[in-house]
């Protein structure tokens, strides 16, 4: 295989159909961004949009804003925008809460629907925050349910007719690896079993068919690939068969089925508003409307394509200019992979820190893993070139053993 150079990487920039939307993002000058799977870079529109909300919309007409300016619509509306990049109709999703709260919502509900059954099925690649609410909601239950965790690999094995729901995420947040949803979903459907699926590192990322593929339930987050901004409302999806056949447990008043009738007792809307709770949070929503436009008139088969080249160009980088160095490679090479290349290191936290100084930002997670994301949107291929020459540079004059470096930050 012929060496690569860096003039070859601005080729590929040259001739990139996603090119453009680069400039739908403000990028700081001389930094390589490559952490948009744990926050996507801000939309340039971002900011002029919430100044509006807060000066326009919020200053000038106060309370008339729910109705003038449809902010009581916004969980439904934004829903609408998210369906189109997840394979699902328009009034199968909402934005509201968090992705823990969704988790907890929608874990409920689906297990409702098996009460004769107490495991719940999950993986160990699994983000934490979803077997923690897992936990808990099984000691709130008090009825003997049971979070089994498996190996990725061996979950499609273990779906049995003992199982009442299969938990996972899409895309391992720590390597990257891929769960086949439309062969999980098929055997779960076989054995009676309900799919609850975190979308977090997919949706935005890669097209996703929830109902091709036959989900039941899905989560995801808005501020990864979805480019919402800093702790941006999540969104859930409930496949339309099971929405009026299912109830999810916090019982809120935008859940109610006349909410301004202010009713003393509980009775849930029909639809995929049920599993609303609270009132919407009009700031972030409106941060999160210019996430979900910076993928206007983008192809996302043309997304998947470049995130999979940006992968497979840093692996072809790093083992042929890092390949004495003590990294070892904890991704899926091709399709299995999702947005992001992730490599082992004795001391990754500190490699990584020594990379951000130089203007790289990627990130860690425990216990030695060192994690690039690749946002297509935005993300350029000579900048995979010019991370890989950092990331050498770092290795090779060890300036990671600094002690500086070593101190953990409360975020990694």
């Amino acid at each position: 295989m012929s060496m690569l150079d860096r003039a070859q990487c601005e080729a590929l920039d040259a001739s990139d159909p996603l090119a453009a939307a680069r400039d739908r993002f403000h990028l700081p000058e001389g930094v390589i961004y490559l952490d948009g799977n744990s926050l996507g870079a801000l939309p340039k529109a971002t900011a002029r949009r919430i100044d509006d909300v807060i000066r326009g919309q919020w200053g000038d007409d106060l309370i008339t804003g729910w109705n003038k300016h449809g902010w009581v619509d916004l969980p439904r509306a934004l829903g609408a925008k998210i369906a189109k990049l997840i394979g699902a109709d328009a009034d199968e999703v909402v934005v509201c809460d968090s992705t823990s709260l969704n988790v907890f919502k929608l874990l409920s509900a689906a297990l409702a629907l098996r009460p004769d059954r107490r495991i719940i099925l999950s993986d160990n690649g699994n983000f934490p925050t979803d077997l923690y609410m897992a936990q808990g909601l099984a000691q709130l239950l008090g009825r003997d349910h049971r979070l089994e965790i498996v190996a990725p690999d061996a979950v499609i094995d273990r779906i049995g007719e003992d199982v009442a729901v299969v938990m996972l995420t899409e895309v391992d947040y720590r390597t990257g690896r891929r769960h086949d949803m439309a062969a999980i979903n098929a055997r779960a459907k076989a054995a009676g079993v309900h799919t609850l699926w975190d979308l977090a590192h997919s949706a935005g990322a890669l097209p996703v068919d929830l109902n091709g593929s036959g989900a039941d339930f899905a989560v995801g987050c808005g501020y990864k690939y979805l480019n919402g901004g800093p702790g941006a409302p999540a969104f859930l999806f409930v496949a339309r068969r099971w929405q009026d056949a299912t109830q999810q447990p916090l019982f809120g008043w935008f859940g109610h089925a006349a909410p301004f009738a202010f009713e003393t007792a509980y009775q849930p809307k029909s639809g995929i508003d049920r599993f609303l709770v609270g009132t919407p949070p009009v700031l972030g929503m409106a941060a999160l409307a210019c996430g979900l436009e910076t993928f206007d008139g983008i192809d996302l088969n043309l997304v998947r394509q470049k995130s999979l080249a940006l992968g497979d160009l840093m692996i072809r980088l790093v083992a042929q200019e890092c390949p004495d160095f003590d990294l070892a490679l904890a991704s899926p090479v091709g399709a299995e992979r999702g947005s992001q290349v992730s490599y082992a290191h004795p001391s990754g936290y500190a490699v990584m820190q020594a990379l951000i100084a130089r203007g790289v930002i990627g990130d860690f997670r425990a216990p030695n893993l060192i994690r690039f994301g690749f946002t297509p949107l935005y993300v350029r291929y000579r900048d995979i070139w010019d991370a890989v020459a950092a990331l050498k540079a770092v290795l090779a004059t060890a300036e990671w053993q600094n002690p500086a470096l070593n101190r953990r930050a409360a975020v990694t």
